[in-house]
């Protein structure tokens, strides 16, 4: 895991259009799942930032995170061979 979780200056471009209540919101929800260990990948930042400023809908971001999670399973699967 890394030391610092400078998750908004890896993608500044990602939280530019948050305002101050969305930007804590997505930034909590990723700190979350960092100290748990998840490595944040731009991908899923940029999912979690669409939705919380409307850009897409709930549906939309799970249908999302399920198709990463899959892209990622197949690919550990793939190098595991």
């Amino acid at each position: 895991m890394a030391e610092k979780f400078d998750i908004e200056e890896r993608w500044p471009e990602l939280f530019a259009q948050l305002d101050a209540d969305q930007r804590n919101a997505v930034r909590q929800s990723l700190a979350a799942a960092w100290h748990e260990g998840w490595v944040p990948n731009r991908e899923d930042v940029e999912n979690l930032t669409d939705e919380a400023r409307g850009a897409i809908d709930e549906a939309e971001y799970l249908r999302r995170a399920d198709a990463s999670a899959e892209r990622h399973r197949h690919g550990a699967h793939v190098m595991g061979k």
